[in-house]
């Protein structure tokens, strides 16, 4: 096993229209913006029979992950997700009776599947083979989610339902240009924005966050997948934080991230636990890259779904401001918005268009359904600011004040309270 060796890093290193704003409604929780861009991370590592690896310091190990130019893999990849709210699939049902039947709608749209992997634990098959060819696949017992790009074409289809979704890279746009795998400059598999899925796009953004206020280690080494690893643990010097640690192992021969783990700074089971369980390095077969719909599948063109979604007000439309709360880790976003701190414990202030708070029952905007799960989730607040509703995961909360800002980050209650008092 490696010796502890620690350094400090300077920088560098979401069927329907309905089923997909349902979804929308928790971004005020930011799970789908903030904590994509803050978590990078995968599941406990096994302690049994670690390999002995030559010693190797973290800024070194970090520099293995960057030079990484790993462009041909295949693999299986176990990703869990325990944010600590409902399961995003049957909570998208309920708010849209019908689920994938809806007008202009595709249970095949990427834009909808991808939110399924922000609860639970789901099986991934990945392969890529450059940076124009990727398929990604979410295995579901009998069923299949596949999402594949090959050059200009960009295929997502579900066996279940039959039904498929196209679009050409020009259109594609967030749909298709999320990296998954391969080096943050390059394309990758085509998911929507904000939605990594392998361990090499989640560890990256965190190495992104990295700074003066992070804490970097080599903490010993593991077997991932059958391939030796080393373990490289990041945790925050900040106090306020909801991450407690995040965990990457890192293939000792080829420098790309096998297994991520994220940990609560309150404990319990791993937030966020990606990792492969089988993985081949060797150039994919091309068929694994094209696709055709089968004869009798449903076909919906990316042109005909983004009509449709901007012409439907949906629930995710209720909350003002939501789009401004999918921030990255470096606080950029909207002109609306602003970033209060620094590193781990950062908070984005932000004020919502006209600002109003949270629509409210009385005023007949809110879904019954909406309003019961958003009073599940939301404590009442008050301070010099006035009154708000903190809305809590186990990562990632956000502070919704009646005279309409937004206090979103990977914090604690009291942090978001205290930053809107000092804001007053």
């Amino acid at each position: 096993m490696a010796p502890n060796d620690s350094a400090e890093t300077n920088g560098g290193t979401r069927g329907a229209a309905g089923r997909r704003k349902a979804a929308r409604y928790i971004v005020p929780v930011a799970v789908a913006g903030v904590a994509a861009a803050t978590i990078g991370l995968v599941p406990a590592l096994a302690s049994s029979g670690d390999p002995d690896l030559p010693k190797i310091s973290a800024q070194e190990l970090i520099e293995r992950i960057a030079a990484s130019d790993t462009e041909q893999l295949s693999g299986t990849v176990k990703i869990s997700t325990d944010l600590g709210i409902p399961s995003l699939g049957g909570l998208a049902e309920s708010f849209a009776p019908g689920g994938g039947s809806g007008k202009g709608g595709s249970s095949a749209d990427p834009q909808e599947r991808m939110t399924e992997l922000a609860s639970g634990t789901h099986t991934l098959r990945i392969a890529a083979d450059g940076p124009d060819k990727q398929r990604l696949s979410i295995l579901d017992n009998a069923s299949e989610y596949s999402l594949i790009h090959n050059g200009d074409q960009v295929w997502a289809y579900d066996s279940k339902s039959d039904q498929a979704y196209h679009a050409t890279e020009d259109r594609a746009g967030k749909d298709a240009g999320r990296d998954a795998g391969r080096d943050g400059k390059k394309s990758g598999h085509p998911v929507p924005e904000g939605v990594p899925t392998t361990p090499k796009a989640l560890a990256e953004q965190v190495l992104k966050a990295a700074g003066p206020t992070t804490s970097v280690t080599v903490d010993g080494t593991a077997q991932v997948a059958g391939r030796d690893a080393y373990k490289l643990v990041i945790k925050p010097k900040q106090s306020g934080s909801t991450i407690g640690s995040v965990t990457v192992a890192v293939d000792a021969e080829s420098g790309v991230p096998l297994k991520f783990t994220l940990l609560a700074s309150s404990g319990g089971k791993a937030v966020v636990d990606a990792g492969f369980t089988g993985v081949d390095f060797s150039k994919p077969d091309a068929s694994l890259f094209t696709f055709t719909p089968p004869k009798g599948t449903e076909v919906t063109e990316a042109d005909d779904v983004k009509a449709e979604h901007k012409a439907d007000k949906g629930l995710g439309d209720l909350i003002p401001g939501a789009d401004a709360a999918q921030l990255g880790a470096g606080g950029q976003g909207a002109e609306n918005t602003k970033v209060i701190g620094e590193g781990w414990s950062a908070i984005a202030e932000i004020t919502t268009p006209g600002g109003t708070g949270l629509p409210s029952k009385k005023s007949g905007d809110v879904p019954a359904e909406a309003q019961q799960f958003l009073d599940t989730l939301g404590d009442k607040v008050t301070g010099k600011f006035g009154s708000g509703t903190v809305f809590k995961t186990r990562l990632v909360n956000a502070l919704l004040t009646d005279d309409g800002k937004v206090y979103v980050g990977a914090v604690t209650k009291d942090a978001l309270v205290k930053a809107a008092n000092s804001a007053s």
